[in-house]
C-alpha cells in the first residue's frame, strides 16, 4: 500500500475522488488531512446502567448527546469516556483506505481520541466517530472547531469487491452524530 501525498490528496480532493465537506485547505499536512472537533458528544448515564450485554447492545436512552453551544468546551474529565464526532463529513472511493490517529499534542495531555477505531474503509462516509478517553488526572477542556486528529490515505492494490458502503453487515455508514455502539447486531 502506498500513503497519498499532499499533492495527491489534493488531487484527489479536487476530482472528488475523496470527498471531505467542511474540510479547510490549512488542515491537509504533507501527508495527511487534519479533521476537527464537531460540537455533539455522547456519554454514558452510568449511574442507570448495571451492565451492558453485548448480545442486546445498549439503547441510545442510556446515554446522553450532548450539543456543545458555539464558543463553550467539552470538558472530559479524568477516566471519563466519550464518544464525540468529527466536524467534517468524509467519503472514500472504493480503492482508498485512511488511518484516523490522535494528535501527539492532545496525547501529552492524556487524551486518547479513538480507543480501536484507527481504520477507515473503503467506501466509507458520513462523520466519524471518535471513542475519546481522558487518562489524565486533570480535566481538559475540548473546543469544537480544534483540531482532532488525522486521516492518512493509503491506496488498495485494487478496488475493493464489497465496499464499506455495500456490505449488509455495515452498521455505521453515513452517520451524522456519535453512534453507539451496535455490536448486538454483529453474526456470531
Amino acid at each position: 500500500m502506498t500513503v497519498l501525498s499532499d499533492i495527491d490528496i489534493k488531487k484527489a480532493i479536487r476530482e472528488k475522488h475523496i470527498i471531505i465537506k467542511g474540510l479547510s485547505a490549512d488542515n491537509i499536512g504533507p501527508a495527511s488531512v487534519d479533521l476537527t472537533l464537531g460540537n455533539l458528544f455522547r456519554v454514558f448515564r452510568h449511574s442507570e446502567v448495571t451492565h451492558i450485554d453485548t448480545n442486546k447492545g445498549i439503547s441510545e436512552k442510556l446515554t446522553e448527546l450532548i450539543r456543545i453551544p458555539k464558543g463553550k468546551p467539552f470538558i472530559i474529565h479524568p477516566n471519563e469516556f466519550a464518544l464525540a464526532v468529527t466536524k467534517e463529513y468524509v467519503r472514500l472511493p472504493d480503492d482508498l483506505m485512511a488511518r484516523l490517529d490522535g494528535r501527539s499534542s492532545l496525547g501529552r495531555l492524556g487524551i486518547i481520541v479513538h480507543s480501536t477505531a484507527g481504520s477507515i474503509d473503503p467506501g466509507f462516509e458520513g462523520n466519524i466517530t471518535l471513542e475519546m478517553t481522558n487518562i489524565a488526572r486533570v480535566p481538559v477542556q475540548l473546543w469544537p472547531g480544534m483540531k482532532i486528529c488525522r486521516l492518512t490515505f493509503e491506496t488498495l492494490t485494487s478496488e475493493c469487491e464489497t465496499p464499506y458502503n455495500k456490505r449488509k453487515s455495515s452498521k455505521y455508514c453515513k452517520n451524522v452524530g456519535p453512534a453507539i455502539s451496535r455490536i448486538q447486531l454483529d453474526k456470531s
